[in-house]
């Protein structure tokens, strides 16, 4: 980008007046910015605003293939030194006609396989005017990100999104400002509680009625009871037009919400103190939506009391592509219990003596699981690894190959441990090359890596394993299949596409922060760009084992995904565009995903053990492509996308 930089008419420009004596203004538009300015492509211009009544710098993207369009820039010879300050922002004006995202990032002087910067970005209506604020060590909705050194800030950039249409915008000021160390504000409902021994209400907990129940067409206050709250809900007789309108009670956190990710059900326990029998129903709210109501086997009788428990699975299964089906609760983001009785022409009185989260008692897992597919048929047993030796089955398995997921991590034989019947798929703090190679890329953090590409594949089949997950947040373990059409087809990229009857089956997906009792399954298909299509369930409830384990399973036919877990089913899809692809299986262990916490090096190494990968297959289903695939292939890339 070359241009010719133009004073402003303006000589004085009043928002580039720092809003406090503690901010540093780091754009002087009265100055010659020419060589401090450059665009990230051609499809990018710069010109100074010639208008005193919107002063700054005008940045015009036309349409193009460019990801991320928009403009570096640079200091005025050494880095800038913002140690004294807590964050950089820029205030932006959206001059186009369509809705825009700017980003602004700040480098650090890092080593950029680190991606040493930090990044935030605000959404703009045409003709609306924004501040972006990047606080340092923060990133994309205020997560810790970068340890970026303020002292050293080489480079900022001004970026939006692909551009089909032209877009555009005006920088109206860029400063440094807030205290060293600076911590982004907490949104009040951003707050997450979880409860000592998991009591809500009863021993040692003491509620805000003001603050903490909302009553609708009920009353409800707090009452004392051997020394404790209890909270009693009055629910005036129903008659007429009152019939159509709800009456119910909700107790909910003193701030925030109530993280329950360390259990599986809410115990109430609730006492009729009315005159007549009720039924009371009770549900658990959150940011995802609510629990299923829960009622009594039978009404209660004046003085009964009785302990009713709310699970966090609903009890209908997830049928995907059909609303309504699956669990919707998110454990830890609940937002309240409501209370609630069935409607009748008479005051009731309810008084809930205690709530409290809890793991249910260990279950009884069914005789066939690890056995056989959970339906009948003429099935043979075509994979299993028990892990029993020292060494890896190298016929069936590799350790190498590309790790798309997670750019701080590498895979290294090192990390995949067998021994105890078990392998264990290691994630630590360790610097070295992927694949152990000190042709690739280098990392500060070493991960074990499965699969069975160029060496296995079946198409259809059930194909399950048992696993222990990581508990060490910000890891993302997964058991998972892709498709392999075969050495034949050529490149790997045509081997693997999830187009053309393809299909990512992720059969056991887990983001650390969700806690032991709760992962995703989903189907990708279509490929992974704009036809890129994806169904599933982020909100899979599941006991472990008495030994900590969990046992995922996929059953897959034409035209149908059964996903079981324990022995229970919890979801299915049903549908003609269900993969017809031969399948390699997958255990990953990189950092990040979707909805995950910041990983903590104080508590790795960490570790995805799996104690056995059994897979069967129909007779009737059965082709020339399933199994072990031929030894001379020689393309040894890595998979998924």
């Amino acid at each position: 980008m070359t241009f010719h930089w133009l004073p402003l008419a303006c000589a004085q420009n009043p928002l580039q007046n720092p809003s406090s004596a503690a901010s540093k203004v780091l754009l002087d538009f009265n100055n010659d910015l020419a060589d401090r300015l450059k665009s990230t492509s051609n499809q990018v211009t710069v010109t100074p605003s010639q208008n005193p009544a919107a002063p700054g710098i005008l940045v015009t993207i036309q349409p193009g293939p460019e990801g991320y369009p928009g403009i570096n820039i640079k200091p005025a010879g050494a880095p800038w030194n913002l140690a004294g300050y807590g964050h950089v922002e820029a205030r932006v004006v959206n001059t186009g006609a369509k809705p825009i995202s700017v980003a602004l990032r700040v480098d650090g002087a890092g080593d950029w396989k680190d991606n040493p910067w930090n990044a935030e970005s605000v959404y703009l209506q045409p003709g609306a005017t924004g501040t972006v604020t990047t606080i340092f060590g923060y990133s994309y909705g205020h997560k810790p990100g970068y340890a970026l050194k303020p002292e050293a800030v080489v480079n900022m950039m001004l970026f939006t999104t692909k551009a089909d249409e032209v877009q555009s915008f005006r920088v109206e000021s860029l400063v440094a400002g807030g205290p060293a160390g600076e911590k982004p504000p907490v949104a009040p409902d951003d707050v997450r509680v979880q409860p000592k021994d998991g009591i809500l209400l009863g021993a040692g907990v003491t509620l805000d009625a003001e603050t903490q129940l909302t009553n609708k067409n009920a009353d409800s206050s707090l009452v004392n009871m051997d020394g404790q709250q209890a909270l009693r809900i009055a629910l005036p007789a129903v008659q007429g037009d009152a019939a159509k309108g709800e009456q119910e009670v909700t107790l909910k956190p003193a701030i925030g919400r109530w993280d329950l990710r360390d259990a599986l059900q809410v115990r109430v326990k609730v006492q009729n103190a009315g005159q007549i029998p009720v039924v009371p129903r009770l549900r658990l709210e959150s940011n995802g939506g609510p629990s299923d109501w829960i009622t009594p086997t039978a009404p209660l009788g004046p003085g009964v009391e009785q302990e009713i428990v709310i699970p966090f699975a609903s009890a209908t299964i997830a049928n995907l592509g059909q609303k309504g089906t699956g669990s919707r609760l998110v454990n830890d983001a609940v937002s309240g219990l409501t209370v609630t009785a069935d409607k009748v022409n008479a005051a009731r009185v309810l008084l809930v003596k205690s709530v409290r989260s809890e793991m249910p008692p260990t279950p009884q897992l069914p005789a066939w699981l690890g056995q056989r597919p959970p339906i009948d048929g003429d099935w043979v047993k075509t994979l299993d690894d028990e892990f029993d030796g020292t060494t890896l089955d190298q016929t069936l398995w590799d350790v190498y190959g590309a790790n798309y997921w997670d750019k701080q991590s590498h895979w290294s034989k090192d990390d995949v441990l067998l021994g105890g019947g078990v392998v264990r798929l290691r994630y630590e703090k360790k610097t070295g090359f992927n694949n152990d190679d000190p042709t690739q890329a280098q990392t500060n953090y070493a991960a074990g890596y499965l699969h069975t590409y160029n060496k296995w594949a079946q198409r259809y089949g059930y194909f399950e394993a048992r696993m222990k997950l990581p508990k060490a947040p910000g890891l993302w373990p997964a058991f998972w299949m892709m498709p392999d059409r075969g050495a034949a087809v050529g490149p790997q990229w045509k081997r693997q596409d999830t187009a053309n009857g393809g299909m990512e089956f992720d059969i056991m997906e887990h983001l650390t922060r969700w806690g032991s009792n709760r992962y995703n399954i989903a189907m990708h298909y279509d490929g992974y760009d704009k036809d890129h299509k994806s169904i599933g369930a982020d909100k899979i409830y599941v006991q472990p084992d008495k030994e900590g384990f969990i046992t995922c399973g996929l059953l897959w036919t034409p035209g149908s995904a059964i996903y079981y877990c324990n022995g229970q089913e919890v979801a299915r899809w049903e549908d003609p565009r269900i993969s017809n692809v031969p399948s390699i299986l997958m255990f990953t262990l990189p950092m990040g995903g979707w909805d995950n916490n910041s990983l903590d090096d104080a508590q790795l190494p960490a570790e995805f053990v799996v104690d056995y990968v059994r897979v069967w297959q129909r007779k009737d289903l059965a082709s020339a492509a399933d199994g072990k695939q031929p030894a001379s292939q020689a393309e040894v890339l890595g998979t998924g996308h």
